[in-house]
């Protein structure tokens, strides 16, 4: 073992979108930042559609999520542009609003019922007849029934922004340590650092576990505060609409079909990202023939001409899930140990209030008001799904699928 001459005060475990923002945020507090992950940036933001989508994605149950969801996304246009200030990239924000839509008479009751949990909750949606919807999207089937026209409730695009995070990362003198983190250190009953996968022992005040999917992997984390987080599997299809059918669609389009969520999220660059599916496949990251296939179809029917487009790439990624679907935010009762985790399908979204809240914690060793009801506490006596010991991995057929070690995987 080798150990690093050099000490952190902070030291990131994952590279995600999430660890990344943890890290940009804890460097511009002063604090000496390290970030361990193979390859940063990679992973769950190369596969996730990137929809900000605070409004349209209101579950019943979820309410006190709910008020963390629109925190971060009232913060995101004041997020990205001093993102894109101080890495001179562009994160591909689009203020393009949603709209969901129903194809049969149950969807539209559904939809309904989703429309009066969103007024009650104070939310920002308006009701439109097929025939309205059909106005403002052409392209939509004619069989749409009716649909929620939600204008705040925008999109982003993953890929750039975990580019501009890494390239702001670097310029605010975060350390990334480019190799898996292996094992926890624990010294005197307390968190103090990690050993990586080449044997170099990193020593550090705090340690946080941004590891997404992969949280609960973490050899050396003690069983009582290792986070209750699973792989939820989605795959994702890419396509491209070529300039004699541009433009195919001014706004992200949602609908259920045949019970199945579907979404279209076009990018200004003529990108077309389709998704996703929901499958509790633990680690298996293998796009199949039947997941292509029925994400096509339901597309089809929300949009028939989606078929002349040309398929260019597809994806599969596993969201990181907690038991309540809620992140796991803050200290945990190992002093010196804190989780940035259990994003679910929120990841994206609740990039900027995560950085905010774990800034806040890292400098002051206590949740702000907005965080609380995420800490990690809440499962105390929760076991973690699904976790095996890093010393007995999975045979991985890519880092994406399995690895000795975390990195954020949100979809």
């Amino acid at each position: 073992m080798r150990i690093s001459s050099d000490s952190s005060d902070v030291l990131i475990v994952g590279g995600g979108i999430i660890g990344l923002v943890t890290a940009w945020r804890s460097a511009q507090q002063g604090l000496r930042t390290t970030l361990a992950d193979p390859e940063p940036g990679g992973g769950a933001a190369q596969v996730a559609a990137g929809m900000l989508a605070a409004v349209t994605e209101l579950h019943y149950g979820e309410q006190t999520l709910l008020g963390l969801n629109v925190a971060s996304a009232a913060r995101y246009p004041a997020f990205v542009a001093e993102l894109e200030e101080a890495s001179g990239q562009e994160t591909g924000f689009r203020a393009c609003g949603t709209l969901s839509v129903a194809l049969d008479s149950d969807d539209r009751a559904h939809l309904r019922e989703l429309h009066a949990l969103q007024q009650r909750s104070g939310l920002e949606s308006e009701w439109l007849t097929g025939r309205e919807c059909r106005r403002l999207e052409p392209m939509l089937a004619p069989g749409v029934r009716g649909g929620l026209r939600v204008d705040g409730d925008h999109q982003v695009d993953p890929r750039r922004l975990a580019s501009a995070l890494v390239t702001a990362c670097e310029r605010a003198g975060v350390v990334f340590r480019r190799a898996w983190a292996e094992r926890l250190s624990v010294t005197g009953g307390r968190a103090t650092g990690a050993v990586l996968a080449d044997g170099t022992e990193l020593a550090a005040g705090q340690v946080v576990l941004a590891g997404g999917s992969l949280s609960g992997r973490l050899a050396g984390v003690p069983e009582a505060v290792v986070p209750p987080v699973r792989p939820v599997k989605g795959q994702v299809l890419r396509l491209t609409v070529p300039p004699a059918y541009a433009p195919f669609l001014s706004r992200t389009v949602r609908a259920v079909v045949r019970g199945a969520q579907v979404y279209l999220v076009p990018r200004a660059n003529g990108e077309l990202v389709v998704g996703a599916t929901t499958e509790e496949l633990g680690w298996d990251t293998t796009v199949t023939a039947g997941g292509v296939y029925e994400l096509l179809r339901d597309a089809h029917e929300l949009m028939p001409g989606i078929t002349e487009l040309p398929l260019t790439e597809t994806r599969a990624g596993l969201r990181p899930a907690s038991p309540d679907n809620a992140p796991l935010l803050g200290p945990t009762a190992l002093p010196g140990l804190h989780l940035a985790t259990g994003h679910h399908r929120n990841g994206v979204l609740l990039t900027p209030v995560t950085g905010e809240v774990m800034a806040h914690v890292l400098t002051t060793g206590e949740l702000p008001e907005l965080g609380r009801p995420f800490a990690p506490g809440r499962f105390a006596a929760t076991a973690s799904p699904g976790a095996a010991p890093a010393s007995s991995p999975d045979s991985p057929d890519s880092p994406e699928q399995t690895a000795p070690a975390p990195q954020e995987q949100p979809v």
